[in-house]
């Protein structure tokens, strides 16, 4: 039923989360701040450009090779989970980019004048103002991996299950997964349950998306205190 693909469909975005937040921002961090701007540099942002357009597909491919095969990790929860953050990666990275840069360059000339380190401004007052616009990328990151289907199919997810997942190493499935293995049935039953996982699905996106925007304009309020 619903229930196993919905816990299946939080497990993985959870985990999704856990992995690409801190790996996405620690990557803008050091691109926007820290690099010199070097060749090498050049060369990272224009990958992680073109990384954000590449078709999910092709990280449902690699993820099959890398993390299902060769790390021998199977069909599971974390291979889902590790296959969605190669894919939103880019996205988190490059908005992050751009939250960073809105912010004035006075902020950060006046910390510096008060005798801040380099770490200290960026973790007292660059990340504090970019706050909102590193939400709305991750927002924008996670609704794309919460309605993901091809990936996950390649590496081996179920069509079905009817068992919750128990651990990051279960096999599962998700919600977009459940949705197309009940449209492609002919019987009007499998409609019904289709429509239901739909709106399922939308209710998930719309309270992860709320959650965010609150805490969001929290962040906004904040800050103009």
């Amino acid at each position: 039923g619903i229930w196993h693909a919905l816990v299946g469909s939080v497990y993985v975005i959870g985990l999704t989360a856990a992995i690409t937040i801190p790996a996405g921002i620690g990557a803008a961090i050091h691109l926007e701040e820290y690099s010199s701007g070097g060749r090498l540099s050049r060369i990272i942002e224009i990958n992680i450009s073109n990384l954000a357009g590449v078709p999910s597909i092709i990280y449902g491919l690699l993820g099959l090779g890398l993390f299902v095969r060769w790390m021998n990790l199977g069909p599971s929860v974390l291979a889902g989970a590790l296959t969605l953050s190669l894919l939103v990666l880019p996205v988190v990275i490059l908005s992050t980019r751009e939250a960073l840069r809105a912010v004035p360059k006075s902020l950060r000339e006046g910390s510096y004048a008060l005798g801040a380190t380099k770490w200290q401004t960026i973790w007292h007052q660059v990340l504090p103002s970019a706050v909102p616009g590193i939400l709305t990328g991750l927002i924008l990151a996670l609704s794309r991996a919460i309605g993901e289907t091809a990936p996950l199919i390649t590496l081996g997810a179920l069509t079905y299950v009817a068992f919750t997942p128990e651990s990051i190493w279960s096999p599962f499935t998700v919600l977009p997964i459940q949705i197309f293995n009940w449209v492609s049935r002919p019987q009007a039953a499998f409609a019904e349950n289709a429509a239901a996982g739909i709106i399922v699905l939308l209710v998930l996106l719309l309270a992860m998306n709320a959650v965010a925007i609150v805490v969001r304009d929290r962040f906004q309020r904040n800050r103009i205190v």
